[in-house]
């Protein structure tokens, strides 16, 4: 199921809300846990029983931590449990076909002979979401060793915490500590559900206006064939799935904050207009900021940060980008797209903000800054490596001229696709974002957002499907 659905929005949303308002307070979090247990099991019912496990342990590890009188070591073991179990987890799902597949092809490059990859592998599907759960769920037992929260009162309530199905599936990655007090206590206001309501149509109308078009077009791009593809549309193919990627996912997590503030609940902010950033270290500022925030606290600054020399600092960089790409996918594209950022990374800060680079005007550094995102976005989007590839050499003059081209060309820069296209530049670089323009929510804002709702419905029914593009993550 999916918040852009007719499912969602006109079937389950109103019952879960009706049956949560309707529960008295004791009963809030068990009705909420019940709502997002149906909501996750609509994908795959046993999917539910992976993430009741991961639950339970990490519950128990939890207990382990914080219990009276516990030693080090025992609270030490207790937050090991939980990081291994959840990255096992992640790793058997996520990329035990990757690297039986990779194994393989290295035996035959070395000259062993084929090694036959058991077909157990190939039928292994990746449970929705799991890459954010599991960083959900394996941070509550960080955080109570570190002293940065408290125990969950109860079972329930840390099940609440895990599988709340606003952020479930595709974020915002909410760490338990900025929650764990609006589990014990929050208000459910009239002004607050309207906030979150009218949040969550600004969203929805993300979602349906802006990515939904602009993945048409990438579609059309990606997917061409050899010879198909000349450098003008290349360009354009991938500006159209910048502003989709970034719609898409923006939308969900403005969806997400929306359905959280009618449930009590505030989650951070995950996007801060990442177009607009004059450096690759301002864009990790602005873009997915639940996840670079959390690959700070609980990767980059325990390998040493940068307090270990500047060599260690550039290698500690690298080392969290390949592993930040790892975590969107398992390929060989995501590797390289992880690489680059981290590379830039290490360049902007060997270079300095005094360097000839930071002096640039800064029109020129987020226009420099926007091309190098662009050509890390082909890596993000194409099938495998060579088609990557490829599809560079169509931006940059080796791309197709045949009359497919120019027929490529043609069926997709109709015009409703070129008002489409500066409407997503105007919105991506110009606009304030979401948060701040809904910081007060006044009667027109909220008239807006329900006729943007309309709109969107009415599109929705137009439209194919429509999966969010961090579901496969």
């Amino acid at each position: 199921m999916v918040f852009s659905s007719h499912i969602f929005l006109f079937y389950f949303l109103p019952i879960a809300l009706l049956l949560y308002y309707a529960s008295p307070r004791a009963m809030k979090h068990l009705m909420l846990t019940l709502m997002s247990y149906v909501f996750y099991g609509w994908w795959n019912p046993w999917f539910t029983l992976l993430m009741l496990g991961s639950t339970i342990i990490d519950y128990a590890c939890g207990k382990m931590i914080t219990a009276d009188g516990a030693s080090e070591k025992r609270r030490k073991a207790g937050m090991y449990i939980s990081v291994i179990m959840n990255l096992s987890v992640l790793a058997f799902f996520k990329y035990s076909a990757f690297f039986a597949t990779e194994v393989s092809g290295l035996s035959q490059m070395l000259g062993l002979g084929a090694v036959e990859v058991p077909e157990f592998f190939r039928t292994i599907v990746l449970p929705v979401g799991i890459s954010f759960y599991t960083f959900q769920s394996m941070s509550y037992s960080i955080d109570l060793y570190r002293g940065h929260a408290v125990p969950a009162r109860n079972f329930i309530d840390f099940a609440c915490y895990v599988s709340m199905f606003p952020q479930l599936v595709a974020g915002p990655i909410v760490r338990y500590g900025s929650v764990a007090d609006q589990l014990q206590q929050r208000d459910h206001t009239l002004p607050g559900f309207v906030a979150g309501f009218t949040r969550f149509n600004f969203g929805f109308a993300k979602k349906i206006i802006l990515a939904n078009p602009m993945g048409n077009i990438a579609d059309a791009c990606f997917g061409a064939g050899e010879g198909i593809l000349n450098t003008p549309m290349a360009w354009i193919g991938v500006t159209a799935y910048a502003f989709q990627i970034y719609f898409d996912f923006s939308a969900y997590s403005d969806m997400a904050i929306g359905l959280g503030r009618m449930f009590g609940f505030r989650f951070p902010e995950n996007f801060n207009s990442p177009y607009k950033s004059k450096s690759i270290t301002e864009f990790w500022r602005r873009w997915h900021i639940s996840l670079s925030s959390f690959l700070r606290d609980y990767l980059y600054i325990p390998l040493g940060g940068n307090r270990k020399g500047e060599v260690r600092t550039y290698i500690n960089l690298m080392l969290v980008m390949l592993i930040g790409g790892l975590w969107h996918g398992a390929s060989w594209n995501f590797v390289v797209w992880g690489a680059i950022h981290g590379a830039m990374l290490a360049f902007e800060r060997l270079m300095g903000k005094d360097s000839w680079y930071g002096k640039l005007p800064n029109p020129l550094r987020v226009a420099i800054t926007f091309i190098i995102v662009l050509i890390t976005w082909v890596f993000f989007r194409a099938e495998n490596f060579e088609v990557a590839q490829r599809y560079l050499g169509s931006m940059f003059g080796f791309g197709g001229e045949a009359e497919a081209a120019g027929l490529l060309q043609a069926t997709q820069l109709r015009p409703l696709n070129i008002a489409f296209l500066l409407l997503c530049f105007v919105m991506a670089f110009f606009a304030p974002r979401t948060a701040k323009f809904l910081e007060k929510t006044t009667a027109w804002k909220i008239a807006a957002g329900l006729v943007l709702l309309y709109i969107s419905v009415r599109m929705l029914f137009t439209q194919g499907a429509n999966p969010f593009l961090y579901f496969q993550f």
